[in-house]
């Protein structure tokens, strides 16, 4: 299942390191201060079947995690897209609170080329990192996370997308390059930004060329995304006949989920959790 002998040799991306390296990696940072362990969700493996593993995409090898029900499956399959700080504890985590609730999760660490995420000391290390990952490089792992997924107890129709932060942007992206989603939730993915030839695209620009219908989970006091543009790019979509829709939480900032942050909101956390299983269950997921 982790490596398959007929693509031995090909290039093998490095696997980041996870633990207790976020402590200082996120030391002064704007969106991720202070780790706050106490706080954080920590889910077993009883019932469900999880680990890391090694993703074929097109030029090699990326590090990748997943979490799924024990059982022959098929089980409904969610690709997790990670945040800026690479697939850590609770990227984990979330994959294995999906598999308790009857799905195959992957999350696969998609700037694994361009950089260690786990080494990276500031805000401009991880920047540049993420800057370096052409969007249509990310679509292709994506998709090539959905085919391990199927080809390990997933199912092939029933296919859901749910991301976090710069996740959740790449979220509303990916939710119009795969005609095989049925539904996508994106958590406080920025609306705006800064576009590049290698990323050219960003929500506004196709938010009227959706593939599945989405749920976006934002915070009224996210100081990074402004409220105004969620509702244009909501707009947008629906103009074109999407169907998109967008909660908006009183009293969350960013990073609202992120249980391991201060940021942490547990409330809206579990009501975003719930809408999030109800999204998919209501598309087809």
């Amino acid at each position: 299942m982790n490596d398959l002998p007929e693509i031995a040799g090909l290039t093998r991306f490095p696997l980041a390191r996870r633990g207790m390296m976020m402590t200082s990696l996120m030391t002064g940072f704007t969106l991720a201060t202070t780790r706050v362990d106490a706080q954080a969700i920590s889910t077993d493996t009883t019932g469900i079947e999880a680990g890391e593993f090694q993703l074929p995409v097109a030029d090699g090898m990326l590090p990748a995690y997943f979490a799924r029900p024990t059982g022959a499956g098929p089980f409904p399959t969610v690709l997790v897209i990670e945040e800026i700080f690479g697939v850590q504890e609770y990227i984990k985590d979330v994959c294995r609170r999906l598999a308790k609730v009857g799905y195959m999760a992957v999350a696969t660490e998609l700037y694994a080329r361009t950089g260690d995420l786990s080494k990276a000391s500031d805000m401009a290390q991880i920047s540049t990192i993420i800057a370096a990952a052409p969007t249509a490089t990310t679509f292709t792992d994506l998709d090539s996370s959905a085919i391990w997924a199927a080809a390990n107890k997933g199912s092939t129709d029933r296919l859901g997308v749910t991301g976090f932060c710069r996740g959740g942007r790449l979220t509303w992206l990916y939710a119009s390059h795969n005609p095989k989603l049925k539904a996508a939730v994106a958590w406080y993915g920025p609306i705006m930004g800064t576009l590049s030839d290698i990323q050219p695209i960003g929500p506004m620009d196709i938010a009227n060329k959706l593939d599945c219908p989405l749920l976006g989970l934002y915070g009224a006091k996210d100081s990074s995304i402004k409220v105004d543009d969620v509702k244009a790019v909501q707009a947008k979509a629906v103009a074109a006949g999407k169907t998109v829709e967008i909660v908006v939480y009183p009293d969350a900032g960013h990073g609202f989920h992120a249980d391991y942050r201060p940021s942490y909101v547990a409330a809206d956390a579990a009501d975003g959790w719930n809408r999030l299983q109800a999204w998919f269950k209501k598309y087809g997921v």
